[in-house]
């Protein structure tokens, strides 16, 4: 059985270091991140958030037909949910010592997903889904970047990251309830 490696730390220096560059708030000396290309992903993030919130809320207002009621009810949730966390992700960047930019001129570009309307019901749900996909990979190639050298964002952005697959199900299975033209296409599946 291995050793096990006992815990020291030296409290005097670690008191001495938080009083030194005080001003920096959260950002002390043992920040291991690029932090200036942590603030630029997670601004990157942000306005894929934003651009999600805006495509739920249209879909939430512009959906219609037999089956909008309960869909629609889905569209606004995750429009909430989506600006939960481009709340979450522009608090990240204020503790970073950054500035979360939410200028709409160029917010499309800064977005990793596209904001794209969708001509009925099974549109907007496609279009969602891969808003979705698009976001999923997004954050775990931030996950995979940040690693361990920022377990702060990487927690924030692993929280995101189930929610977005946790969407990309609901998308998923509510395109697999409707048909092309957005009618029943088969009994919803069952979750085990």
């Amino acid at each position: 059985m291995p050793k096990a490696k006992p815990f020291v730390s030296d409290i005097e220096a670690i008191r001495k270091r938080a009083r030194q560059d005080i001003d920096k708030g959260a950002m002390t000396a043992g920040y291991k991140a690029d932090r200036a290309t942590v603030v630029k992903l997670l601004n990157h993030a942000l306005a894929t958030e934003i651009v999600c919130v805006l495509r739920y809320k249209y879909h939430y207002y512009a959906a219609s037909g037999i089956n909008s009621q309960a869909i629609k009810g889905e569209f606004l949730e995750h429009a909430n949910e989506e600006q939960g966390h481009a709340d979450l992700i522009a608090e990240r960047i204020t503790q970073l010592d950054g500035k979360p930019d939410f200028s709409p001129e160029g917010l499309t570009k800064r977005s990793h997903a596209d904001y794209v309307e969708g001509e009925n019901l099974v549109d907007m749900i496609k279009e969602d889904l891969v808003a979705e996909r698009i976001a999923i990979d997004s954050y775990r190639e931030m996950i995979d970047y940040i690693g361990a050298a920022d377990p702060t964002t990487r927690r924030i952005l692993e929280g995101i990251l189930a929610m977005e697959e946790e969407h990309a199900e609901d998308m998923g299975s509510l395109l697999e309830q409707l048909g092309k033209k957005g009618e029943p296409a088969r009994p919803a599946r069952r979750k085990t």
